[in-house]
């Protein structure tokens, strides 16, 4: 199997290869890459050279990806190859262009922010006219991590974006009024089977998921029920193979029930399911893996009760060694996992797992944990 780019979602694809008998081959950005560490086979290319991605292709009976940004015009040519894709090109563009996936799913008649695809100051204002000021005003290719995403509060903040919008232009969404961020992971293999993993609650600081807490707590069971229907339909409506992530705003409806609208999409293992690698019976990266090959996908169900994930940020400390050693004589029943990555303050460079029956000590103990690594609590 191969994976376009060398960043730490294909570097925890590795154990779960080995464990199933799968060689993967890995085209890293530079030899030093996160992947490249720990897949033998990782020769240097850029996502962007058609040419090195075909040659890279020809090696593999098999081509997924460890980030969306792969340009089309290298799909296309893979895809003109024969090259074997998981998810499709046609699948992944509703995760690479915000504007098509929120036509498709508009389409589909699944909830989503009021929305509009904005070019120039005068539709920004329109739409602000009838939607309010803020505006969350997104550029359709490239962000994450909270990248290309800004709140805006009037037509002069976005002036400087409008002004380099190309054709498509803008997207411009209303600034949802939402209790908590949720996530449903699922992952389907091309033959149609699919499996869902408990909806997660993700928090956010700065743009960036800083905690997941699996199963999401408190929530009502039908709206559970409902996310995970969502995400299955959206998999199956887009021919979506591989892992699904489905980002959602949980929000009110007028008689008070809970509900939801549709955030962010993501066709690949993502963030809010790091916890499966200890909390849940098979692991997106594993469940990936099968789904890419059409094998008969795994055990979604929790080990636990809970399990907190806390991502571990890059602090003033480059000396990871001595924080590492500390937290698993402290913890024994902490779970580490970090990257690989040079140290870089707000950079992620690893996450902690932790399971059992105590949510608020689970909590603490993995935010103690991510805090200690970044330096920012030293007992």
């Amino acid at each position: 199997m191969g994976i376009i780019g060398g960043g730490q979602l294909a570097r925890m694809a590795q154990p779960p290869a080995i464990n199933l008998g799968i060689t993967l081959s890995v085209l890293a950005e530079a030899d030093d890459a996160s992947a490249a560490q720990v897949v033998p086979s990782s020769p240097v290319g850029e996502h962007t050279d058609t040419e090195r991605v075909r040659e890279f292709a020809r090696g593999v009976d098999v081509v997924t990806f460890d980030h969306e940004h792969v340009p089309a015009e290298v799909l296309a040519a893979l895809e003109s190859d024969g090259v074997v894709l998981h998810p499709s090109p046609a699948a992944l563009a509703h995760a690479q262009d915000k504007l098509r996936m929120r036509r498709r799913l508009t389409d589909l008649g699944i909830p989503c922010p009021a929305w509009a695809a904005v070019h120039d100051a005068a539709e920004l204002e329109a739409f602000a006219a009838e939607h309010g000021w803020p505006v969350v005003l997104k550029t359709p290719r490239g962000g994450y991590d909270g990248k290309g995403v800004r709140l805006v509060r009037s037509a002069d903040e976005a002036a400087d974006w409008l002004g380099r919008a190309d054709a498509d232009g803008l997207l411009a969404e209303e600034a949802v009024d939402f209790r908590r961020e949720l996530a449903v992971l699922l992952a389907r293999s091309p033959s149609g089977q699919a499996a869902v993993w408990p909806v997660v609650e993700t928090v956010q600081t700065e743009g960036i998921c800083t905690e997941v807490l699996a199963p999401a707590p408190g929530l009502d069971p039908d709206l559970a029920a409902r996310l995970s229907e969502a995400g299955l339909r959206i998999a199956g409506e887009l021919g979506v193979t591989g892992v699904l992530a489905v980002e959602v705003f949980e929000t009110r409806a007028p008689d008070g029930q809970p509900t939801y609208v549709v955030n962010e999409l993501a066709m690949r293992p993502h963030n809010s399911g790091h916890w499966t690698i200890d909390g849940s019976v098979t692991s997106q990266f594993e469940q990936h893996l099968r789904a890419v090959l059409d094998l008969p996908l795994g055990d979604p169900s929790p080990r636990d009760r809970w399990t907190v994930m806390a991502n571990v940020l890059g602090g003033d400390f480059p000396d990871l060694y001595p924080a590492y050693r500390h937290l698993m004589a402290r913890d024994p029943g902490l779970k580490i996992h970090l990257y690989g990555k040079d140290v870089r303050p707000g950079r992620k460079i690893g996450h902690v797992d932790v399971s059992g029956s105590d949510l608020p000590e689970l909590r603490e103990r993995a935010q103690h944990a991510a805090d200690y690594l970044q330096g920012v609590v030293t007992e």
